[in-house]
């Protein structure tokens, strides 16, 4: 895959339902990896002016702002990962979210719920695709924070951000199914991503504040990444032998 632009480095995602904690999650484990954290670039979604707030215009009209939002939000992610990439002191990214939850989430599931058009549907899957497969680094894993909808409803609740006061249950179950869709059955994703490996962490505990769940997560997390660094040397000198 050509990557024109953007260093390659290797990054994992923490992927995750809206509510399932991933800043939060991220904000703790950087502790324990050497590696740079790269969050959601949600200053460039929001802003104090409601007439230049694109997510909360998103959640209020979504069908008016749902394409408006979808394409913006793959753009600045890769700015951002790109920008962080060339002051990168680490030889790892570990991102908030990536361009492929946009695609098999946010975006599939506003196009099904009638909130995309049909136009508005191809244009963006067929730009998705001539950029990522030309552009972005396919990622080195996924970590899965799954999360029941319920909780992540609770959780969005009790941080009472304004944009999200629209948030329904129902949303977020339509996201949970997605989510589990593309993760863990890969149904319908790219080739390419096939076989990216995913680590599934059960994440309804409240690992902020119980450390006994954080260390579990992060062992987990150790294993996991160790594991495919050893099977990634162990490809490397077999394609040397051949």
């Amino acid at each position: 895959m050509k990557t024109p632009g953007i260093q390659k480095q290797p990054y994992v995602v923490i992927e995750g339902n809206v509510g399932s904690g991933k800043s939060t999650f991220l904000k703790l484990i950087q502790n324990y990896f050497n590696a740079q954290i790269v969050f959601e670039p949600h200053q460039k979604w929001q802003h104090e002016d409601s007439e230049q707030n694109l997510l909360g215009k998103f959640y209020t009209d979504t069908q008016r702002w749902a394409y408006t939002f979808q394409t913006y939000a793959f753009v600045t992610r890769i700015v951002t990962q790109e920008e962080h990439a060339k002051r990168n002191p680490y030889a790892v990214q570990f991102l908030e979210r990536s361009v492929f939850s946009d695609r098999y989430c946010f975006a599939k599931n506003a196009h099904e719920q009638g909130h995309m058009n049909m136009l508005e549907w191809k244009l963006y899957t067929e730009w998705f695709s001539w950029l990522v497969e030309g552009y972005v680094p396919k990622p080195t894993a996924f970590i899965y924070l799954q999360v029941d909808p319920k909780v992540c409803f609770k959780r969005l609740q009790k941080r009472d951000r304004a944009e999200e006061a629209n948030v329904s249950l129902e949303y977020l179950e339509q996201l949970h199914v997605k989510h589990e869709q593309w993760l863990l059955k890969k149904e319908g994703i790219a080739d390419y991503l096939y076989d990216v490996p995913v680590l599934t962490l059960a994440a309804g505990g409240e690992f902020e504040s119980e450390r006994d769940v954080l260390e579990k997560h992060v062992a987990q997390i150790e294993i996991f990444l160790n594991t495919i660094s050893r099977i990634s040397q162990e490809q490397n000198l077999l394609s040397l032998s051949l």
